[in-house]
């Protein structure tokens, strides 16, 4: 059986020069060695906070490498520089809102500035792409929220079916 290939980005300038560990790449990789029972694999990749970079990026994990699910980190913030968001919504054909939204709520319950978030979702053929922010404690907190409904959103897109680890991630699949 082929694994299952997801992207993980880090979007961050200063961990694509080498300056700083990939920490929220690493965070995302932990989270779904613990949540998944199915076979998969990592695309991995660290780029600056470059629209155009993370655009060709995302493309090409979606198009050529086939990954059901993107997860980007960093880059979903205010700050000039800060393009994720951007290159998310130039790359989908559908915008999934409702992530974001979600993510900001519960991010609220920790920190007022929550608010500043403007990360979102969006699908690419059958790709789904998620926009977490890029401190590793507020990726397990967003990630956690949002996972429940993302298997059943790949399958409504036509993407791999990903099992879940029930003891550590209960997601939700309506009854056939």
């Amino acid at each position: 059986m082929e694994k299952i290939k997801i992207g993980i980005i880090n979007v961050s300038d200063r961990a694509s020069r080498g300056e700083y560990e990939d920490l929220p790449g690493r965070e995302v990789q932990r989270l779904l060695e613990l949540w998944l029972s199915c076979p998969w694999e990592a695309v991995y990749a660290v780029v600056p906070d470059e629209q155009p970079l993370l655009e060709e990026q995302l493309i090409k994990m979606a198009d050529q490498e086939s990954c059901c699910l993107i997860v980007t980190t960093g880059g979903t913030g205010p700050a000039e520089r800060d393009v994720t968001p951007e290159a998310t919504m130039a790359v989908s054909e559908k915008l999934l809102p409702g992530f974001g939204e979600q993510m900001r709520q519960v991010s609220l319950q920790y920190v007022p500035t929550a608010i500043l978030s403007r990360q979102t979702a969006g699908t690419r053929g059958s790709t789904l792409i998620v926009n977490l922010p890029g401190k590793p404690k507020s990726i397990r907190e967003c990630l956690e929220a949002v996972f429940p409904a993302i298997p059943y959103c790949i399958d409504l897109v036509g993407g791999a079916y990903l099992e879940t680890n029930e003891k550590y991630m209960k997601v939700f699949r309506p009854k056939q």
